[in-house]
């Protein structure tokens, strides 16, 4: 299997879930701070599109699957950045009205997704000499809201494997970013609705959520830290959001 071509002296940012979104922007920024990005998501033409507009690379990536996240880390031959982003919610229904396969999706996607690329590429970042993990969660890492029990308690596992993984780390040359975002207008909403287009749009009615480049200029911020700087946990939400759900200010 060949591996990706770098260009001599130039870092490399890896990007999961980069076929849109937050994953897409963030491919932009990087690409702009003059990393070689190399995308990675399951919907490849997608994925095509995007690297060619930052003149990086794409590679089909399906974190549920451990063949695909092994073929895919076996093609980056140095890893500098790498951040975690692809996850995502399905359905929003009480715990005892709980849909399993919904919940196995979504801890498949969000926590083992993470853990099987970010397992497969800490030797490379810590062999770059100043690594960085950054792990995409979610203010639902951080609290809990009414039937978003599944969701929730993976981006709590999501979070806890990340903030466990720093402490193990330390000492090494990588840094840990955990990013929690509230409300972003992406196609989050949508998927965790099905489709459902009407339903997705109402979540953000009455106020203005982030937008995914929001999310990717911190993201991006974070990156241009210098090697001993490390921030944590930065958590970012729309004006009026207060908790997980809506929280509109009136009067």
């Amino acid at each position: 299997m060949t591996t990706v071509p770098i260009p001599p002296d130039t870092k490399v940012a890896v990007i999961t879930g980069a076929s849109s979104g937050i994953g897409a922007a963030t491919a932009r920024t990087l690409a702009r701070q003059g990393f070689h990005v190399v995308v990675g998501a399951r919907r490849v033409d997608r994925l095509a599109d995007v690297a060619a507009e930052i003149a990086g690379t794409a590679l089909p990536l399906d974190v549920t699957d451990d063949a695909s996240v092994e073929a895919f880390c076996a093609r980056l031959p140095r890893v500098d950045v790498l951040v975690n982003n692809a996850g995502g919610a399905k359905g929003l229904a009480p715990v005892a009205e709980a849909d399993l396969d919904d919940w196995r999706w979504m801890w498949e996607t969000n926590v083992l997704g993470t853990l099987r690329v970010t397992r497969a590429l800490a030797p490379k970042l810590v062999d770059s000499g100043d690594g960085l993990i950054v792990t995409v969660t979610s203010i639902a890492a951080l609290e809990t809201y009414d039937n978003g029990g599944g969701y929730t308690s993976a981006k709590h596992a999501e979070g806890v494997l990340h903030r466990t993984m720093r402490k193990e780390l330390l000492g090494t040359p990588v840094r840990f970013t955990e990013i929690a975002p509230g409300m972003v207008e992406t196609e989050f909403s949508l998927v965790r609705f099905d489709g459902d287009t009407a339903r997705a749009d109402a979540v953000y009615d009455g106020l203005t959520p982030l937008t995914a480049d929001d999310v990717a200029e911190v993201i991006g911020f974070v990156a241009s830290r210098p090697p001993h700087v490390d921030l944590d946990l930065v958590v970012l939400k729309p004006r009026d959001q207060l908790d997980g759900r809506r929280n509109i200010r009136t009067g």
